[in-house]
């Protein structure tokens, strides 16, 4: 694993957190916001399958229509997405 990607994974998931703390229904997007503290934690741990788990989740949350989720939001879950395979964190599910 590669320490400077998990460095870059850390940084892009609280540039992500710090979004999503900043919208305005901060109630609707309070779920988001928990599944990513959560991957902070499985990062932090290098919990494979927590983190598979949830970047799979995290995915189909930020592409719910109804949160309106902003385009940046959804660039720094990609910018996440790189840095975490990079780092060698299996990210998609089997069938993905």
């Amino acid at each position: 694993m590669s320490d400077l990607h998990r460095a870059e994974a850390e940084r892009t998931l609280s540039e992500l957190l710090r979004l999503l703390r900043a919208l305005p229904d901060r109630q609707a997007v309070a779920p988001i916001v928990e599944l990513c503290e959560q991957l902070e934690r499985s990062i932090r741990a290098f919990h494979l399958e927590g983190i598979r788990f949830r970047m799979f989740t995290l995915s189909r949350q930020l592409q719910r229509p109804e949160l309106n989720v902003p385009a940046e939001a959804l660039a720094l879950f990609e910018a996440l997405r790189r840095a975490l395979e990079a780092a060698g964190f299996q990210t998609r599910s089997v069938a993905s």
